[in-house]
């Protein structure tokens, strides 16, 4: 008996961002390394790049998670 099933079937409303294919899904289509998700709508999950993007630019500007000297950059 295996400790976890392997989620095929997504459940209705989650919604997910394939980065693969490129495309809004309903439910888990493809392998998780190649999806953003879940979202609460098919709004949300097409602006998956957008908010990954934004949430990127906050993290390089956080000083409580920036140890480094920001990319491009010359402090030599």
């Amino acid at each position: 008996m295996a400790l976890f099933k392997k989620r095929t079937v997504g459940k209705p409303g989650e919604w997910y961002y394939c980065l693969k294919h490129q495309k809004v899904e309903e439910g888990p289509e493809c392998p998780a390394q190649d999806r953003f998700g879940p979202y609460a709508s098919p709004e949300e999950a097409a602006h998956a790049m957008e908010t990954a993007r934004e949430r990127d630019l906050k993290w390089e500007n956080d000083p409580k998670w920036h140890d480094a000297p920001a990319r491009g950059t010359d402090d030599d």
